[in-house]
């Protein structure tokens, strides 16, 4: 069984590990089979399922009947789902926070090996893993994120690599660690606050970790904490779901983090412009119809205001 390990009293400090669930059980179920196995000794555990609208809820409780759960009567999004979380961890005192993705396994030493760096330091305010894929599980997903000031451009370190060809086994700065898994100290969020919910889905850790850097925090890739994620590349590129708010996000991003006018001028121009053109014209992009529109509608919402969910009848977004 499953059950929260928390000591108030430990000296080892204590750690929220939240899971949101969205119609997704069994990669919950077999998450927490995972987090069965930790090595750490002082966490709680917090399912926070994201307005399933499938058995989802019965089925954990059922797996795991001591787990908590909170409900969300509907879909809020990743960020505003996560902020559940997130202000549960304020109110019990928790040091750290873990955002973990309910479709991952992890290794029984991840937690402490991320932990530990973080106790060296208060300004460290955020941590990461290496993200391997479930699939391919030699080979990096993300090993921390990068971001280029002067393009607007945001990139996972180490995409498609594997340990060997990846530099380094020590902890190393990086510009922001993807929400897949990402340790956050609580009081940094008592100054930089928690994710921003016009985001709804995608950029909202990449915009969190660009706040934080800007009030002096650190944020570390930890080589040596392994977790695997079951995620496919491939659909996610041909999704119309993911182009718009990636679209959508990154130039809310721009705005928020203050980028310069070069960013814009790439991400809207050298990017969005060509990319639309390309798709409108060529034929053997005809194909690409229903992504195109997933951009326009995406680049006109921005220009309206109109964030958190998107509310076009093409995007399933339930």
């Amino acid at each position: 069984m499953c059950e929260s390990v928390q000591d108030k009293d430990s000296k080892i400090p204590s750690v929220l590990i939240q899971l949101l669930n969205f119609n997704s059980e069994q990669d919950t179920i077999a998450c927490l089979a995972s987090l069965e196995k930790l090595a750490y000794a002082n966490y709680e555990i917090l399912v926070i399922d994201n307005g399933s609208q499938n058995a989802s809820i019965k089925a954990i409780r059922e797996a795991y009947p001591l787990i908590q759960i909170h409900t969300n009567p509907q879909n809020l999004g990743f960020a505003a789902g996560n902020n559940v979380g997130l202000r549960y961890a304020a109110i019990h005192n928790h040091k750290y926070t873990l955002l973990l993705n309910n479709d991952t396994v992890v290794d029984p030493d991840f937690l402490g090996t991320l932990v530990d760096v973080a106790e060296t330091s208060s300004r460290v305010a955020m941590l990461g893993p290496t993200i391997y894929y479930y699939d391919l599980p030699n080979t990096i997903w993300s090993a921390g994120g990068r971001i280029d000031r002067l393009t607007g451009q945001t990139e996972m370190i180490g995409l498609g690599e594997t340990d060997q060809d990846c530099a380094g086994s020590g902890p190393r700065e990086v510009d922001f660690i993807t929400g897949c898994a990402l340790l956050v100290r609580m009081s940094a969020c008592d100054q930089i606050g928690f994710l921003d919910p016009r985001f709804f889905l995608y950029y909202e850790e990449v915009e969190w970790c660009a706040r934080a850097s800007a009030a002096g925090y650190l944020i570390y890739h930890i080589p040596a904490s392994k977790i695997w994620h079951k995620i496919s590349p491939e659909s996610r590129a041909s999704s119309p779901l993911v182009h718009y708010y990636m679209t959508r996000n990154r130039l809310l991003f721009l705005k928020a983090a203050r980028l310069g006018w070069q960013a814009w001028m790439h991400t809207l121009l050298f990017e969005y412009a060509r990319t639309m053109l390309s798709w409108s014209l060529r034929p053997k992009w005809r194909s690409k119809k229903t992504l195109r529109n997933a951009m326009a509608g995406a680049i006109l919402d921005y220009s309206m205001g109109r964030f958190g969910k998107a509310q076009h009848r093409f995007l399933s977004t339930s």
